[in-house]
């Protein structure tokens, strides 16, 4: 086989290269007033002021009475009905519904990016990290019941989902969601085998025998770390109450110490349970149906009826059910590990779906619009509301504040509730006619572009440019 030689030209033959050009990649940026969805807006604002709903009891009581009515702030008469309301309609809903919008929101901001044909690997990756940063930062220095961290937690992971379909993402979110069954299970199993290690131990020391040294080594587990938090006595029920409400009544420097010991777990639990099945199932079904245009009130007068019809025909009787069942088994923890949690676990997402449609069905319908955008304007202040429901929600019943920690019963708190959303709900459209975020966002955002945004409003900008 012959090879044509390649005539190669001298240097100076060679043509003169061509001017550099400079080119503009293009860059993802803040999303205006103009470019965002009034629907979606106002979902999260249903979302956030619902959580407050359950959000109270937390700051009002210790964590005992979070999950168990029976253990304080009333059941019976009308806290008996605030209870049940909460349950049937908040409880886990309307976290539900803002983990799917946290979802929805990276689809958005990815969409939003390729229309200007702009990546948002590194902002999201720097909005993800400045969140996890404001999450720690509310947790132990304002409330340990944050919800940010878990959120920032799980977006680390969410961006490599982003470009799947539609039908895979809710899939896949399925799948997460269906396997806090096997992690539960699981949990469980270890517990009772735990448990029956130390049993052993005990009566093997009666009886004069020698345990063997696993069930020691588990035996010690049990007794020193892990006994007293899932299957704890009466005595160290009213223990730990007692030092909840010593602790809360207490300063500053007390509580603080408190989240500082306890948080560090909670967050590893958060990144096992939290990101793989909880949050991250929920987040995934979200970007879902965001593509679906199910959040953006993009789907038929039809469609919507139809998700608000199944969602409460569907889930509401489960919650009933739930409730009834808590009640006949005294809200025990042994129920809840032991199958309980099933009910609220996937009846949670059904009536969430049911809120979905009957909020984009009055979107489309146009009816209480002045609620709507009162909703959206508290939406697109999500962050500055939350942490401000957290900011008064501590100062009204922590010791540093006005000390009001496990006095308040569920009817009072619901009327604490009812009056911070009032406020929120006239503050946040008054803020935002004359600036373009909430404080909050405002300093997220510009601690991810790494500069300051422009914050007052355009047409108050405009207003006093013309004046200057």
């Amino acid at each position: 086989m012959s090879i044509e030689p390649i005539e190669i030209e001298s240097p100076e033959n060679l043509p003169a290269p061509p001017e550099p050009v400079s080119i503009d990649r293009p860059r993802p940026a803040p999303v205006e007033a103009d470019e965002r969805i009034l629907a979606v807006d106002a979902l999260r604002g249903f979302a956030l002021l619902g959580i407050l709903a359950m959000n109270i009891v937390d700051f009002a009581w210790p964590d005992a009475a979070y999950s168990n009515p029976l253990a304080g702030g009333g059941f019976t008469g009308s806290d008996r009905v605030v209870w049940y309301v909460n349950h049937l309609f908040f409880e886990a809903k309307m976290m539900t519904l803002f983990s799917m919008l946290f979802g929805a929101g990276l689809v958005l901001m990815d969409q939003r990016a390729a229309g200007r044909g702009a990546s948002i690997r590194g902002v999201y990756y720097r909005r993800v990290l400045w969140l996890l940063v404001i999450g720690m930062a509310h947790a132990y220095l304002v409330w340990s019941g944050d919800i940010l961290v878990l959120y920032a937690e799980c977006g680390l992971f969410l961006y490599f989902f982003r470009n799947l379909s539609p039908r895979a993402l809710i899939a896949t979110g399925t799948i997460l969601l269906l396997l806090i069954v096997p992690l539960v299970t699981g949990l469980t199993a270890g517990l009772d085998y735990m448990k029956a290690a130390a049993a052993r131990v005990e009566a093997q020391r009666l009886a004069g025998e020698t345990p063997r040294p696993r069930d020691l080594r588990l035996h010690d587990i049990w007794t020193r770390d892990v006994q007293k938090h899932v299957d704890p006595t009466p005595e160290q029920k009213r223990a730990e109450w007692d030092k909840s409400l010593a602790i809360h009544r207490g300063g500053y420097a007390g509580i603080v110490r408190r989240r500082a010991g306890e948080l560090p777990f909670v967050h590893i639990l958060g990144l096992i349970f939290g990101v793989l099945s909880f949050a991250g199932g929920r987040m995934l079904l979200g970007m879902g149906l965001m593509k679906l245009g199910v959040f953006s009130a993009a789907r038929s007068i039809r469609f919507y009826t139809t998700l608000a019809v199944l969602g409460y025909g569907i889930g509401l009787p489960m919650m009933v059910l739930d409730a009834e069942r808590l009640i006949m088994h005294g809200f025990s923890s042994e129920y809840m590990m032991r199958g309980g949690y099933l009910y609220n676990a996937f009846g949670s997402v059904i009536v969430a779906l049911g809120h979905v449609g009957a909020m984009m069905l009055l979107v489309k319908s146009g009816v209480w619009s002045v609620a709507i955008r009162r909703l959206s304007a508290v939406g697109r202040m999500a962050l500055t509301n939350y942490l401000t429901q957290s900011i008064v929600g501590t100062t009204l019943f922590y010791g540093y504040g006005f000390g009001l920690f496990g006095t308040i019963p569920r009817t009072g708190l619901a009327a604490i509730v009812v009056a911070i959303w009032a406020v929120q709900l006239t503050v946040s459209p008054i803020w935002l006619r004359h600036f373009r975020y909430g404080p909050a966002e405002w300093l997220w955002r510009s601690l991810t572009y790494w500069r300051p945004q422009p914050i007052r409003s355009p047409a108050v900008a405009a207003t006093g440019a013309a004046i200057g």
